[in-house]
């Protein structure tokens, strides 16, 4: 997998700066968003500013370039994963706790109508 998802070489830094700091960064943004009431092209837009800074850490710690449209897109899509999972869930808590007579919890990720 490494040169395909990641270019380090070692599996553990793709783990660790964009799958546990971007990840949670990244789940933060969703929560952020959310909260903010804001729609989900907002949350999209610094999912994607946001997949910059995590090339920018890969750069500047480890050497990694910058500007390669393949790396930024797999770091991108794994934040956006990240960004709509903690997005859906505090929406939902949101759907469900402030019109709880109209909504109710499915799964931590969705609600529906009573």
């Amino acid at each position: 997998m490494q040169g395909i998802l990641y270019e380090e070489p070692s599996v553990w830094q793709f783990l660790f700066i964009t799958v546990i700091m971007g990840g949670w960064t990244a789940w933060r943004t969703g929560k952020s968003v959310a909260e903010g009431w804001q729609p989900y092209r907002t949350l999209v837009i610094y999912t994607l500013l946001l997949g910059v800074a995590i090339r920018f850490i890969h750069h500047a710690l480890f050497n990694g370039t910058m500007l390669t449209p393949q790396y930024y897109l797999v770091d991108t899509a794994v934040l956006l994963l990240f960004a709509t999972l903690g997005y859906r869930y505090y929406r939902t808590r949101q759907m469900t706790n402030n019109y709880y007579w109209l909504y109710e919890k499915v799964s931590p990720f969705s609600w529906k109508s009573k």
